[in-house]
């Protein structure tokens, strides 16, 4: 059994940490071949993109290989960053599910295959921010109704990724910021939790692990989303306070916790910070056994090569259960 399914199944691994990004993006910088996703993927002819969703599966194997990668997500869907600007790491549909049956063949079995495909209401994006909240209050039957929608969606989205061959799949919804929770416990408890425990008792279900990702401080949320039944959660965003040893602590085991190596030091940091940063949490955190190494959130392709091999370099010492690390 790899690493991570390990992890995700409530047992403690035999060797090592495992390690996985939400999402990782600087994939042609650890190879000569091209990568392409995105806008810079919709401007090939049919012809092109074909050929180009093979080099990338030949890409994603090659590095995850060399970087040591227990799982990767394979690129989303289309969304947008801010209104008008989409995001770097997705697929058309038709090529985002040939993607992952080309990467299920070619993968070892032991590499799991995530894909993010949510269908819980996060904190809506500033176009909509305040007619969403004010809804929330003075109509929140088209709260309920929006949900309902999302939960559906989500639904079918699950089945289509674990049709195409996928391990688990990732709801990728904002419920903090740094204050505290976007949603009150009422509103939590109406719009939010009875649609997070269907999406993730139809994942199990259909054989996947679920995880969900959500930035912000998370802590008042943590007993709530336990209970609906998650293997994981992503994020233990820091920059938001949220401490990773503080929250195993908290969750007693009942879930995996992944992430925690802040994205920002791993922009803009010195690579002997970023290795400093990950000693430190691995050091902390791996004895409780449900730890998943990664960044705490996305791997941006504006991180410098050597900051995300500083990373793994201190993975390598100290990711290891036996025997007794010692070192820097």
């Amino acid at each position: 059994m790899s690493e991570i399914r390990t992890v995700l199944s409530g047992k403690k691994p035999p060797h090592t940490v495992p390690v996985w990004d939400l999402e990782f993006h600087p994939w042609h910088k650890f190879t000569a071949k091209p990568y392409r996703v995105g806008v810079e993927f919709t401007k090939l002819t049919e012809s092109e993109k074909e050929k180009a969703i093979r080099v990338n599966t030949e890409v994603m194997v090659e590095v995850a290989a060399a970087l040591h990668f227990s799982a990767i997500t394979v690129p989303n869907g289309y969304w947008e960053v801010s209104p008008g600007m989409p995001a770097y790491f997705w697929l058309p549909p038709e090529y985002r599910f040939r993607q992952i049956r080309l990467l299920r063949d070619a993968l070892p079995k032991d590499i799991l295959l995530f894909a993010v495909a949510g269908g819980i209401m996060g904190i809506p994006h500033s176009n909509e921010y305040i007619e969403f909240s004010y809804k929330l209050f003075d109509a929140p039957e088209e709260i309920d109704k929006k949900a309902a929608e999302l939960i559906i969606k989500g639904r079918e989205l699950v089945s289509k990724c674990r049709e195409a061959g996928v391990d688990g799949v990732i709801s990728a919804a904002d419920l903090a910021d740094n204050r505290g929770p976007f949603y009150s416990p009422e509103q939590m408890a109406r719009f939010i939790l009875p649609n997070l425990k269907e999406w993730v008792r139809f994942a199990k279900s259909l054989g996947c692990f679920a995880i969900m990702h959500s930035d912000g401080n998370m802590v008042p949320l943590l007993e709530s989303i336990v209970e609906c039944g998650l293997q994981a959660l992503q994020a233990i965003d820091p920059v938001a306070g949220m401490d990773m040893a503080d929250t195993q602590k908290r969750i007693r085991n009942r879930m995996a916790l992944c992430g925690n190596v802040d994205c920002g030091l791993l922009v803009a940091g010195k690579p002997e910070q970023v290795y400093q940063a990950s000693k430190k949490l691995l050091l902390e955190c791996k004895g409780s056994g449900n730890l998943v190494f990664g960044a705490s959130n996305a791997v941006q392709n504006e991180v410098p090569k050597e900051n995300y091999e500083a990373m793994i370099s201190a993975w390598k010492e100290f990711g290891l259960f036996h025997p007794p690390v010692s070192g820097k």
